[in-house]
């Protein structure tokens, strides 16, 4: 009850109550010591947050209990996870310690929860988010319900993220939207990484999502009226098939709806499949794909299909164990709808995941798609050169959602992500026939090692010793495992050549009688460099001349000394009356960040999302060039709050001065012939009285598509420009251009 003061009694029944639904909410089966596990678990929580609150102000102790329920209901876990759940956070904000937590429920459980426990002291590493998901990743090796309970966690933070502040709301989406939904999907919860995809949305666009939910809600009453119309001809011809079945009619997840709005550049009226109907037959499992293709059989039948809409999951299941037969019709008032046709059984992995693909392990005669992922995820994390932000983004790409099926010379079956090379197929069957790869055949004719891989394309592999990975290699990759193992073996050469570099810069100043270990960092910091070991490498590839030494030092009782030139002092240039500076301030839109004065960072607007009074923005502290103001929505958001967030700052705007602000439009339509250039100009120069800086058009076959740049005070002048733009009758889309 966020906002409500509670009395002590209060709080106890508030607290009883979510325990208690917690305990309905078990579907597994469970003996007398699971029960006591949980109970006492529950009462060491209880005991441990007595005195912690929420940022809402309620007792902390409710978040455990609600992610140990959505581990038990909305995942399907059992009891050693809702006790594991419970005291997730107990170690790293309470007083208990994990040797208790071992005594009192096992190793197992103890596994589980320090891997659930943030690292310390992480301050002085590239990323402590990534370390953090590092550990868990790790533990996830050992016990897949480490990573199926921070899913929860995530989850429920998610849904609670109200109470927070601007700025760690902030953060907190873009970690979502960066690891936690693409992990979500590889990991079949796709109800999680929806809802991720929609509540991080509500943070970073909440005009874009409002808008759309708005609308979807509107229309409800109407998409009920069109799926039962659509179902109708269907139920009668349905019963023939003799296996009970279910029809479900579903909109498409706000952000999904977004997207398409974003790259097809249509207005949410114009989106025909903004539902999917799913139809869900219970059928034994040897008869699951006969069944399922009868059902696809009777659909297109009484709905014209769109050939090449079909997507077969059944026979090839996608690399998260998701099977289901997907296909597109047009449905009456010819409106397009996909309908998605599965087993009870496919149903419920589609819904609860990797939980329920453990439950029919091994019943299907299908190759536990988990494995092959779990080892690639194994060798990432095993590679001891890779830095946490390397690695993070490495992961990353272990994460695709969309997928393509290429075969070995001898018919295995292999599943890549789509934008995948010939290179990273070789990586994919083994290591060391990627180091050593010399020549590829896809289909049995000679591609570039950079080739894209197609569905169905046979590749095989041609070897040499003598063969090792260049740095040109990782632009041919996409994989994590082939990045990684690329960059590891670049490293090991760098540092056996640094190894010459070092024995040589060991002699020189030898012969110049100074001490090695005294003198090494000086030449670091001269040089510019950030370790011994770019210096060492530097000196092997002759890009540094140990004899030039002598004319950069001299030796003073067996030390480095740089030897100093007098140089000319310049005078600064002058600056006339002093107009240009006063000029230059007047100008420059004014800000806080953390509250204070932004020109304390030497603050600058970021070129990539072009920000403009008004827009929500947020600061990012480079490391050269100042503060950089970004929009929440900018393209490169999400990877800075997720890898960097400790260096993000809240951003707010005071006033613009006499700023103008450059934004860019592309703008399509109808290509009415003559005038269309005259009338968008006059629209924006006469109507609105906004200055253009550049204006490009393109008309062609009764289309037109231009990209027009304006000088705008702030975001209504913006708005109220697309606004205009959009009412003149040829135009059909104006979007914002983003980088």
């Amino acid at each position: 009850m966020p906002g409500t003061v509670l009395n002590q009694e209060e709080e106890k029944k508030l607290i009883m109550h979510a325990y208690r639904k917690l305990l309905k909410s078990i579907k597994a089966k469970m003996d007398n010591t699971d029960r006591n596990n949980i109970r006492m678990a529950y009462e060491i929580a209880v005991e441990a947050h007595s005195k912690q609150r929420r940022k809402s102000g309620e007792p902390y102790i409710l978040h455990p209990i609600e992610v140990a329920r959505i581990c038990a209901e909305e995942i399907g876990l059992g009891p050693t996870a809702i006790v594991a759940a419970l005291l997730h956070d107990v170690v790293e904000d309470t007083e208990v310690t994990l040797k208790e937590i071992h005594d009192r429920f096992g190793g197992r459980i103890a596994l589980i929860v320090d891997g659930l426990t943030k690292l310390d002291g992480l301050y002085n590493v590239a990323s402590p988010q990534a370390e953090n998901f590092k550990k868990v990743l790790k533990t996830l090796l050992e016990d897949v319900r480490v990573v199926l309970i921070k899913m929860a966690d995530r989850l429920h933070n998610m849904r609670t993220l109200g109470a927070m502040p601007r700025h760690k709301q902030l953060k907190i989406a873009a970690e979502t939207t960066f690891i936690y939904a693409p992990l979500a999907h590889r990991l079949g919860l796709y109800s999680f990484k929806t809802e991720f995809q929609d509540l991080a949305m509500k943070i970073t666009e909440p005009e874009m999502y409002g808008e759309i939910a708005r609308k979807l809600q509107e229309t409800k009453a109407e998409r009920t009226r069109y799926i039962n119309e659509f179902l109708k001809p269907l139920n009668d011809a349905l019963k023939e098939i003799g296996f009970p079945y279910r029809t479900t009619g579903r909109p498409k997840s706000i952000y999904s709806i977004a997207n398409k709005i974003k790259t097809k550049n249509v207005p949410f009226e114009e989106i025909y499949d903004l539902f999917a109907v799913r139809i869900i037959v219970d059928v034994p499992l040897k008869k699951e794909k006969q069944i399922c293709w009868q059902i696809y059989s009777i659909v297109t039948d009484v709905h014209k299909p769109i050939a090449e809409r079909l997507k077969d999951w059944i026979t090839t299941p996608k690399a998260n164990g998701y099977e289901s037969l997907h296909t597109t019709v047009i449905g009456p008032e010819g409106r397009y709808v996909e309908v998605q046709i599965r087993s009870e059984r496919m149903d419920e992995i589609a819904e609860k995941g990797f939980a329920a693909h453990w439950k029919y392990k091994g019943i299907n005669d299908q190759p536990d798609v988990f494995d092959s992922w779990f080892d690639s995820v194994r060798e990432i994390l095993e590679n001891p050169d890779s830095d946490t932000v390397e690695f993070l983004n490495d992961f990353k790409t272990n994460l695709f959602a969309e997928e393509v099926y290429v075969y070995t010379p001898k018919g295995d079956l292999k599943i890549l992500p789509k934008g995948a090379t010939a290179l990273d197929f070789a990586f994919s069957i083994h290591s060391d026939l990627g180091y050593h790869c010399t020549a590829i055949k896809v289909n049995k004719k000679l591609v570039p090692f950079g080739y894209q891989l197609q569905n169905g394309d046979q590749v095989s592999i041609t070897t040499g010793n003598g063969q090792k990975p260049t740095e040109n290699w990782l632009k041919m990759v996409v994989t994590g495992k082939a990045r990684s193992k690329i960059r590891s073996a670049m490293k090991e050469e760098r540092r056996k050549q640094g190894e010459i570099g070092k024995e040589s810069l060991q002699r020189k100043l030898r012969n110049m009688k100074v001490d090695f270990e005294n003198n090494v960092d000086i030449l670091v910091k001269y040089f510019g460099l950030t370790n011994r070991p770019d210096l060492y490498f530097e000196i092997a590839m002759e890009r540094i001349a140990l004899s030039d030494l002598k004319n950069y030092f001299e030796v003073d009782n067996g030390r480095l000394v740089e030897i100093t030139h007098k140089e000319h002092e310049k005078k600064p240039a002058p600056e006339g009356d002093g107009l240009s500076k006063i000029k230059k301030d007047l100008v420059k839109p004014r800000l806080l960040i953390n509250g204070e004065s932004a020109d304390k960072y030497e603050y600058s607007l970021a070129n990539c999302c072009k920000p403009v009074m008004g827009d929500d923005v947020f600061a990012f502290l480079t490391i050269s060039s100042g503060a950089k103001i970004h929009r929440t929505s900018c393209p490169n958001a999400t990877n800075l709050m997720a890898n960097y967030g400790y260096r993000v700052m809240k951003a707010e705007w005071v006033s613009s001065g006499d700023t103008s602000f450059v934004i860019d439009l592309k703008i399509t339509g109808i290509d009415k012939g003559p005038g269309v250039i005259e009338r968008l100009t006059h629209s924006i120069s006469t109507d609105l009285g906004l200055n253009i800086r550049s204006f490009y058009i393109d008309g062609r076959e009764g289309y037109f598509e231009g990209k027009i740049s304006l000088l705008v005070l702030n975001k209504n002048q913006l708005n109220v420009a697309i606004k205009g733009l959009k009412n003149l009758p040829e135009v059909s889309t104006v979007v914002r251009i983003e980088d």
